[in-house]
This record gives structure tokens, sequence and C-alpha cells, in this order.
């Protein structure tokens, strides 16, 4: 990503020969002679990085300094000065430059600094916005063998490479975080910071203000300048969860960044660039909601261009063993505990139960086995279980040496078992329409 650089100097020929040396270096310059050009210059192309000389002629580059703390303006400031005095570097790191470098400068030097200033702030910038995440397993969401997850991987690396808004759809429990991060580590901002905030069960005036921020004095309590979550992801992925519950004015409001790329503080009137990658999940289906009016329609044709959709564990059975044996090798570590064997019995007492929580329900069920596990076993009596288990007639199959064909067949008949015959309910377990259960009862003759 191009580095865009604003040099500020009341000295044309300084000016040009910096600029020129550090185009060739690769950087964008933006050029200003004053700081009250300067200023003007960063509302209106938001640089990566400030580097000014410290006398101008109409005034010093702490003017600029001040200008930006007060207006909230969170970037790298490298001050140049033929003054060679200890005081102005104290004051200069006190008043928030980055390094103040005494003239003539190498341009080698300079290049490096700039480099090392910008690699500075990011790595700040990364470590606020993630302090509060707790630590997380690093999760694959393409694990397993199944056609599903399959189709889903190759259709992720599609999207990746897009950097387009993306909706991700699954019920809750399916790993649609786990499936965001691998998104934003697949695609061109992997190195800058990913930003996620679950727009469920918060009011629209908190929502609002953690995703535009806000100016102080801007509502009663506002008293600080606040950073939102669109700033904090600037250059990188801002992932909205839940965006179904999200209110309807703010929807408006999002519609907006999509399609402008910029966005207002609350109580401000500086515009903000949003340069990053959206994406977006939900468990709900926001079609229908939009038929209702619950959900904008114009957004949701906004987002619904490039569309993954993750499927539960019922339909895809043949992944069940392989996260299985990978969440407990996790979780083992994580409690210091010896190897862990998960029994035939516990197995199949797994993959017969119809996981209405998903991943995250399994992992929950394993993290208990694990704990409780005296011999290094989990046995089926130790997997305990939130919803009837529903257990077959007879055993299951080995699934590895059937077809694809006679694993679906085997599942429609265990899901008709299950429900005492009942079509709308078996459609329902299976997560397929009754009209497409009809179809497959009379394909496969049951």
């Amino acid at each position: 990503m191009e580095e865009r650089v604003l040099l500020v100097d009341d000295d044309p020929i300084v000016l040009d020969f910096l600029s020129v040396g550090l185009e060739m270096e690769g950087f964008n310059v933006i050029t200003a002679d004053s700081v009250s050009r300067a200023i003007i210059e960063v509302q209106k192309t938001q640089p990566s990085i400030i580097l000014s000389d410290y006398q101008l002629h109409d005034g010093t580059a702490f003017d600029l300094l001040a200008w930006l703390k007060i207006r909230d303006f969170r970037l790298p400031v490298i001050v140049l000065t033929g003054q060679v005095r200890i005081d102005l570097a104290v004051e200069a790191i006190k008043n928030g430059a980055e390094q103040f470098i005494p003239k003539p400068v190498d341009l080698t030097l300079l290049t490096t600094m700039l480099h090392r200033a910008l690699d500075n702030f990011r790595n700040l910038q990364k470590t606020v916005t993630n302090k509060l995440e707790r630590a997380r397993y690093e999760r694959d969401p393409f694990l397993g063998v199944s056609p599903a997850i399959r189709e889903l991987k190759k259709a992720a690396k599609r999207v990746a490479e897009a950097n387009s808004t993306v909706l991700i759809q699954g019920e809750t429990g399916t790993g649609k975080g786990v499936l965001a991060r691998a998104l934003h580590k697949m695609g061109s901002r992997s190195n800058e910071p990913f930003v996620d905030l679950n727009c469920a069960g918060l009011s629209r005036e908190l929502l609002e203000s953690e995703l535009f921020g806000h100016t102080k004095g801007a509502f009663t309590g506002a008293v600080a300048n606040k950073i939102g979550f669109l700033e904090a992801a600037n250059h990188g992925t801002l992932f909205l969860d839940e965006i179904g519950d999200m209110d309807l004015q703010i929807q408006g409001k999002i519609l907006k960044v999509v399609e402008e790329k910029h966005f207002y503080r609350l109580g401000d009137v500086l515009e903000r660039k949003a340069d990053m990658q959206i994406i977006v999940a939900t468990h709900r289906d926001l079609k229908k909601l939009a038929d209702e009016e619950l959900f904008r329609s114009d957004l949701y044709f906004r987002i619904n261009t490039l569309r993954l959709r993750i499927p539960p564990l019922r339909e895809r059975r043949e992944d069940i063993p392989i996260i299985t044996d990978k969440l407990v090798e996790q979780l083992a570590l994580d409690m210091k505990r010896g190897p862990i064997v998960v029994s035939d019995n516990a197995r199949t007492a797994l993959l017969n139960y119809p996981w209405p929580g998903n991943i995250r329900e399994l992992r929950n069920v394993l993290e208990r086995a694990v704990l409780l596990s005296d011999d290094g076993v989990i046995h089926n009596t130790g997997l305990e279980f939130e919803g009837p288990t529903h257990q077959p007639a007879s055993p299951a199959p080995a699934l590895n040496h059937l077809t694809l064909k006679e694993i679906e067949k085997h599942f429609i008949v265990q899901a008709m078992q299950a429900e005492g015959g009942n079509i709308i309910r078996a459609a329902k377990r299976l997560g397929i329409h009754r009209s497409s259960l009809y179809t497959k009862i009379r394909e496969y003759g049951l």
C-alpha cells in the first residue's frame, strides 16, 4: 500500500529536493509551505505521516502538532530543524512528535526513519485495537473434508481477493467470526488492523457512538473525543457481526460508508475517509427482514453481492470427527493435560447428536469432557448434551466407506426415525425445505 507523506517546508528548494527523493523511494508526497496549508492538506488528503520543518513563516511545527492534538488526528509527525537545541527536541517529543531531526538530513536515513515511524504507529494502533480482545485459538474455518466445506474454502479464496464488502451467513455457533478473520488474513489488508463489533444487544445510541466515534460535547456524557471502530479499522478490515440486529437509522449511515467511503464523527463536521474492507455477518434471513421492512432493502442488496454461507454441522457430519480431534488436542494443551483419546462410543454419540449450537456447542461439550476425564479417555458417559440425542435404532455406519449418496440416504433415514416419520420436522432437522426432502425420499425409494 502506497504511503502518503505530507511534506511541510517554506523553502521551495528543500521541498523540491525532498519530494523527488522520497517519491523515488516509493512514497506519495503531498507538499505544503505553511502551517495553514498543512492543516488544509491533512483534512483533504489524510496522509499516513507528516514530515515538517520546525520554523515556518506563519508559525512552527508545534502549532501543527497542537492542532492535530485538539482535532484528535492520530498521525506520526517527524520534525526537521536547523536549530540544534536539546530543549526544542524535548518539547517536540512532549508535543507528540515521533522524531526531532537536525538539518541537513541524509535522504537514506530519513527514509529509514519514515518507515520506522510508520511501523511503530501501526503496531501501536494494532495494540490499542486488540488490547481488550480475549486470547483465542487460531481456528481453521475450513477444517474438514465435506463437499460443503471444500466449496466454502474455494469461494472464500475468490472473495478474499475481491477486497469488497462480504456477507457471511450461518447459524449461531458455526464460526462466522472465525471465517471473517480468515478472510482478513487471506486478503491484501492482512498486515492492517482487524476490528470486530457485535451489533446485537446494543442500543442505537451506543452502537452509533461505538461505530462512528464522537467529539467532546457531542452529547451528554461525551467528556472527551473518542475514536470509533470505523476510524480504528482504517486501512484494515471492519467486521460487523449480527448486522441483522442493527438499528434502521444506523443502517442508513453504514450504507453511505459502504458506497461513499467516508463518515463523520458524532458532533463533528470533518469528513473522515473509510479506507477499509467491510465484512458483515448474520444468522438471520436478511431477505425476509427486508421484505418485512425490518432491514433496509438498499443495504441488503448492496452487501449481498459477495455472499458466503457456512453450513451447520448437521450438513457436514463427516467433519465432526476431524473437528473433534482438533478441539480435544487444543483443549488438552490449554488445560495442561496429557494426550486425550476419544473412545468409539463417544465418537458415535457425537456423530448422532444434532448440534443445534454447532461448533460452539461441540467445543463446550468437549471442554467439559476433557476437564472431567480421569483416565485420559473421553467416554460417551462423559458427554453432556444440551438437548435430546435422538440415538438411531441401528449403529451409524463407517461414513468414510460410503459414497456421498449413501451418506445422504443414511442421515435422511436417521432424521425420519428421530422425528417419527414427520416430514416437516425431519426437513427442519436436516436444514432443507420439505419439498426437497420429498424429492430425496422418492429418489432413494424410502
